[in-house]
């Protein structure tokens, strides 16, 4: 969910004085982390959704705009596309029965969207990237209502200059342009929100990004676009590229992208903004009126409007969140590497194994950024998007190893551990990376059934590829509402 934005032109006043604020805002934070109430006695977790919609042909439905009208909750937002709408869950402590709370509100949500929706003649899918999507969907004409889209679509492609070339290749090669941001619709995530105090928020980050790679491998859901079979997580690739504001000149010379996993291991919350605002020149030069100075020494609680919009257009794949609730400020590690679905179970199991394995390597005692070289987690992160459940990663002490062994060996009981840091109930825990365990010993995760069924499909019963694609989409709807986990799910 983004901040509405209703000014399209800007000046060159207005990025001078916006570079001048976000940079006070920088300087303000600077001076909260020093010496600051920020809200972390028990920290809270949340999650958003980003969700398709197909009509009963399994094509996407432009409607989400009437849907959210029909589903009238707060809870639902718009996404970039038409057929996009997002779910923001309440936040929560997970300890206890935590999960089992989420498990209820978001199959209680979901259902009552979902029998809202069906009055638009549509229903709702969680997949990484929607497999029955084309080049004739995703276009600017398609990106949803909302002014905030179409300045953010015309900001990315002026600054590009030039048309943004999307080139994978993967099992088959996908290689196209588009002049709009609109292919970063197809991208649909699940994101995990993880409230941690100021003097640990680099320790939370750091570990972050060294499981980034081993999260992406086992939750993989995205193999399909365009009619083609590229990575196991093709939204990785897609979303890199659909976003890049970079000509090809910019690329060589080093300009760092817009959408970045990082270059480095950090020692404080401070390195990342500081980043932010040091590399990357604003796309929304919209200031407040808020002074970020005054309000500090009156006693009261800058909102830093302008840094907040400015970290929202860096698009890491962890990412620092400054935010204010009930008058409190509270930082937040954003992990944005999964897609969405397949079933809420699933993605419940991906949960425990992030907070749970983030925790435990957070607080261990010997950090494992200082065993792992950074470059070793970026590499593991595209390795296992391109590879999936089949990934090689690097691990410290065991060199190169098959990403199932290696949370079987090593990470799950570190994630157990983590969980009842938390005080997650035993049952919970064992209940949820039982599905993470069970994924890795078939060797099955969302993207895995998706090519199977697609395989099958085209295999043995003779159909083409978009047939196929229609097919499978079709069954992978009605076995996601049975909420059982996709490592059990048959594939005819």
């Amino acid at each position: 969910m983004g901040r509405d934005v209703s000014q399209g032109a800007f000046t060159r006043e207005d990025r001078v004085r916006y570079r001048q604020k976000v940079r006070r805002c920088l300087d303000v934070f600077a001076l909260m982390l020093d010496d600051f109430g920020f809200d972390a006695d028990r920290p809270m977790t949340g999650l958003e959704i980003e969700l398709n919609l197909v009509d009963s042909a399994a094509e996407p439905a432009m409607r989400n705009e009437e849907i959210l009208a029909n589903i009238a909750d707060p809870l639902f937002q718009t996404e970039l596309g038409q057929f996009n709408l997002e779910l923001n869950a309440l936040p929560r402590l997970i300890e206890g029965a935590g999960f089992a709370d989420y498990e209820q509100d978001l199959r209680s949500s979901l259902s009552r969207a979902d029998e809202r929706a069906a009055k638009s003649d549509a229903k709702i899918v969680l997949v990484g990237i929607l497999p029955t999507l084309t080049e004739g969907h995703l276009v600017a004409d398609n990106l949803s209502t909302n002014e905030r889209y179409r300045v953010l679509n015309d900001q990315i492609v002026g600054a590009r200059g030039e048309d943004i070339e999307l080139d994978i290749r993967g099992v088959e090669r996908l290689q196209t342009h588009t002049d709009s941001i609109a292919p970063e619709a197809a991208c649909t995530s699940l994101q995990f929100h993880l409230q941690v105090a100021p003097d640990s928020f680099a320790d939370y980050w750091n570990a972050s990004q060294a499981i980034a790679g081993v999260q992406v491998a086992i939750g993989a859901n995205s193999p399909f676009l365009y009619g083609r079979q590229l990575w196991a997580e093709t939204r990785i690739a897609l979303f890199e590229q659909a976003t890049d504001t970079r000509p090809d000149e910019l690329k060589a010379q080093g300009v760092r992208p817009r959408v970045w996993f990082g270059e480095r291991w950090i020692t404080s919350i401070f390195d990342l903004f500081e980043e932010n605002v040091r590399y990357f020149p604003p796309l929304l030069p919209i200031c407040e009126d808020e002074d970020p100075v005054e309000v500090l020494h009156a006693g009261g609680v800058p909102q830093l409007g302008e840094l907040r919009l400015h970290n929202g257009t860096v698009y890491r794949w962890n990412r620092p969140v400054y935010d204010i609730m009930d008058g409190r400020p509270h930082l937040r590690v954003e992990n944005r590497v999964l897609p969405a679905g397949p079933t809420v179970v699933d993605m419940l199991a991906n949960a425990a194994f992030y907070f749970g394995l983030a925790r435990a390597l957070a607080e261990a005692d010997r950090p494992i950024w200082s065993q792992l070289t950074f470059s070793s987690a970026e590499e593991n992160f595209h390795a296992a998007a391109r590879r999936g459940m089949d990934a090689v990663l690097h691990w410290p002490r065991l060199g190169d190893v098959p990403v199932t062994q290696l949370v079987l060996d090593v990470l799950l009981p570190k994630a157990a551990a983590g969980l009842d840091g938390f005080g997650v109930a035993p049952a919970e825990r064992d209940r949820l990376l039982g599905v993470i365990e069970q994924r890795c010993r078939t060797g099955r995760n969302g993207a895995v059934w998706q090519t199977e069924a697609v395989w099958a499909a085209e295999r043995r019963r003779g159909m083409d590829r978009a047939a196929a694609l229609h097919d499978m989409v079709q069954r992978y709807a009605e076995l996601q509402r049975s909420n059982e986990p996709v490592h059990t799910w048959p594939v005819d």
